[in-house]
Parts: C-alpha cells; structure tokens; sequence
C-alpha cells in the first residue's frame, strides 16, 4: 500500500484513512467483490493504532460505504450506488462541524465520574443538599397558593420576582434599579451565553481573569471571539493590565468575578474597583460582572458591587440563587440598561419562551420572607467551618508542599503546589483514590495548581479528600 497519513496535517489520521478508503472504492483501488484489508493489517501496514483504523471504518460504515460481517471480514456494500439502501448520518461529521464547541475533555470526564461514580466531590460548585434551604421551600409550596400564570410569562420574567428583586438587590447588593432594568434568565450561564452571543461578534477582542471559571468555558471560542487574559493577583485584577490591554487590542468588553473570585477566592479592594470603572468609563468598555458569591462573606462585611458603584451604567451585573440557595431552581439575572435587556429578553424568548412560572413563584416567595436572611446567615457559617476544615487539613496533610491563600468568602480555595508533576496523572491516581477536584490548567494559563471547592462535602468528607489527594501526589 503506497498511501501514507499526514501526520502533521490538522484532519485527525482515522479522517485521512477512511478518505483515502472512500476514494479508492470510487476508482476501483479497492473492488467491490474483494474483502477490504482487515483492521490488523492496516494498522500494521500503516503503522497506526488499531484504534485508529476502527475509527475509520466506523466512518465509512456510517456512511454506508462499506459492510462489517462476522467471520467474512469487512466489505464494500453492495448497493452502494442504489437506492435500496438505507444510510446512516456520519454523526461525527456532524458533531465536529458544529459550531457551538464542547467542554474542554477534562472538564467533561471531572463531571462524568462525578456523576457515576462515588467520589468525594471537591471539584463541583454546587451547594451539597444539606446546605439546600428544603425546610423553607418545602413550606411555600406547601402552604402557599400559587399566584403566577402557567401559561408564557412576561418577556423579562414574572413582573413580580423583578419588583422583590428591585427590593432584593437594593438591600443586600447596593444597587438601585428599576423592574424593566433586570432579565430573568436559567441560571447566570444562561445570562454570559445571551451577553456574548447578542453583544458580540465574531473577532471582537474580550478580556477575562486568569485563572478564572471563563478560562474553561467554551462560549468565547464558540462566539469567534478573541480572548486576552488579566492576572489575578491577591486583591483581583491591576487595573493598569486591563489598560494596556486595551490600548493594544481594542477590547470590546470585560468579564469579571470581583468577589471571592472563582477559582482563587480573592476580594478586589475597592480602590481597584473605581480604577477600573473609571478605564470603563473613559475608554466606553462594557463590564459584565459576575456575582455568585458576595452575599457567603465570612467577615460579615457587607460587599460593595461594582454595579453598586457604576455612576454611568457601564456594568452589566450577572448574579443568581444557584449558589446561594439552591441550583435546581435555576433562578439567575441580568442588570442593565433597558434597551440591553430587551434585546437579550428577544434573544431568550426565541431559545425557551421564557422562564418557569413555578420556579419563579418560589423564588420570589422565599426572597421576600425573613427566612432568607435566616438562611443566608447559616449558610455563610456552615461554609465557614467548611472552609477552615479544608485550609487545617492542607496544613496538615500537605504542609510544606502547597501554597494558599485562605478565602474569606465563597466556596472555593486555590493551592499552588510546589512538586512539579503532571496534572492529568495526579488528576487519575487522585480518582483511583476516591477524590475528584479542577486541575488549575483548565481554569488558566498556568500549570501547577488545583482549585478545592468545600460546599459539596461536610468537614469530615473534605478532610478524607485532602488525605486520598495528598496520598495521590505522594505517589508521583
């Protein structure tokens, strides 16, 4: 066989086989009355993984082009040019032509072996059950008629919940907005997905934190957006970055998680947050901020928004109950100008019609009663203890080996380590251990780190963690 891959071509090798393949039955390389080469042999032949050729010929066999039988080998199909037979789409065609790109693998297998296997979980972001207000909202749909329609609702979302969060957002977030200001949306993912896909276009040059939860999203990508990197630092972002940045690439708009930043938990000072505001104002750069966590203050310090702060409506604020009450309501919005909001409310009526009336009644019911606060309070200091629980047991079982910053809010923790290893081994031994937590690489530019977040596990569950981690890394 005289054909070889191009190994340094950017078609996957099993594309290049199963082309070659195809090509050779339409100018009778291969004769349709001879069996095709078994998978051994090309992959012998060829000097491939076996695995390589299988993917080819699935290729092919989707297509219909060829037939796999049982002890006879594999064959071209025989009515390859008539009408009789009955074709399979080349699903992976269509799968890698799309537009819309899929997790990076690594975020994708963290979540699967969540799923399916009994891990101690310090990799999702998620509340664990326990920390779920189910008491209170158990009670509202208990005791409690059911006010909203269930037919569609409001464009923006249920009039009602916008008006509570008028109140809501102006007693705990410092911001003073009008009901028209604000969308209702699926949860705050929801809300970056309408932002980037209805403010942007293709080529338009963004900036996000680095690390940051962005890093690992692949909206940005999917949006041909390009995407410039701020370091955070110990009290978020320089201010003096983002100027150069935009001095250099012309960034169309900025992403931040000002407060207890997810992955690294760090608050930005205030003096940074005006200096910034000020960049935004002067040079007209949006700001989306992303605010799931300012209300889980471990100090008791009332954090100031840099929507509370925005004297000229340059911030779009993005904030949502999922982290705060509990993610299966899937409650989240946007703040912005009224004409912002319309055009994105356009957008998401043509996705989904809207959101869920029900889970908007309980929302808004739980909101407006005191049992928020209640819970809000307790929630900040069961994290708390969750928090120093994982900060002794890195003390303890990993000593001189890592490098953090004790968070004072939110649910995360960030841990430099100091042994040079590879991330996707000590990921793998740590889940032959029982443990999943986020490699840092998929959450930045840089090697070496781990993100840990305590919300999903009790303190006994996040100290046998850090343990089996420590045992994993240990190992290497």
């Amino acid at each position: 066989m005289d054909w070889r891959p191009d190994r340094k071509a950017k078609k996957a090798i099993y594309k290049q086989l199963a082309e070659y393949i195809e090509n050779g039955i339409a100018d009778g390389t291969f004769p349709s009355d001879k069996p095709l080469p078994s998978e051994r042999y090309l992959a012998k032949e060829l000097n491939l993984n076996r695995s390589t050729v299988v993917a080819a010929y699935d290729e092919l066999e989707a297509n219909g082009l060829i037939q796999r039988n049982r002890g006879s080998g594999t064959t071209i199909s025989k009515d390859i040019w008539g009408i009789a037979k009955k074709r399979i789409p080349s699903w992976n065609r269509y799968i890698e032509a799309g537009s819309f790109l899929p997790n990076l693998p690594v975020t994708q297998r963290i979540r699967k072996e969540a799923v399916e296997h009994k891990l101690i979980n310090l990799a999702s972001g998620e509340l664990s059950e326990d920390l779920f207000p189910v008491k209170f909202l158990r009670e509202i749909t208990s005791t409690r008629s059911f006010i909203g329609s269930l037919g569609y609702d409001h464009p923006q979302g249920s009039a009602i919940l916008r008006n509570t969060l008028t109140k809501h957002v102006k007693k705990y977030r410092g911001i003073e907005i009008k009901s028209s200001s604000i969308l209702i949306t699926s949860g705050a993912q929801q809300a970056l997905h309408l932002v980037v896909q209805c403010l942007l276009k293709p080529g338009d040059a963004v900036a996000i934190e680095d690390p940051s939860y962005n890093y690992n999203l692949p909206i940005f990508q999917s949006a041909g957006l390009k995407i410039y990197y701020l370091p955070v630092g110990k009290d978020g972002i320089n201010p003096d970055d983002l100027l150069s940045l935009y001095k250099k690439h012309r960034i169309r708009m900025i992403f931040l998680n000002p407060s207890y930043h997810n992955p690294t938990g760090t608050l930005m000072n205030e003096k940074k947050r005006k200096a910034i505001l000020e960049i935004s104002s002067e040079y007209g750069i949006p700001v989306v901020e992303d605010d799931p966590y300012s209300l889980i203050s471990f100090t008791g310090d009332k954090i100031p928004t840099l929507k509370s702060i925005d004297m000229n409506g340059n911030v779009l604020y993005i904030s949502s109950l999922s982290k705060i009450v509990a993610s299966g309501l899937r409650i989240g919005w946007i703040i912005g100008p009224t004409s912002v909001i319309e055009r994105l409310s356009d957008a998401k009526q043509q996705i989904d019609f809207g959101h869920s009336s029900f889970t908007q009644w309980i929302a808004n019911d739980f909101l407006e009663s005191e049992n928020f606060q209640f819970h809000i309070k307790g929630l900040a200091k069961q994290l708390e203890k969750r928090r120093n629980q994982i900060v002794a047991s890195l003390n303890f079982y990993l000593k001189d080996e890592v490098e953090f910053s004790i968070p004072q809010g939110g649910i995360h923790i960030w841990v430099k380590l100091k042994k040079d290893c590879n991330e996707m081994q000590l990921l793998e031994e740590s889940i032959k251990r029982g443990v999943i937590y986020v490699p840092g690489s998929t959450m930045g530019s840089k090697k070496g780190y781990a993100r840990f977040t305590f919300a999903r596990e009790d303190e006994k569950s996040i100290d046998e963690g850090i343990k089996r981690f420590s045992e994993a890394l240990h190992f290497l």
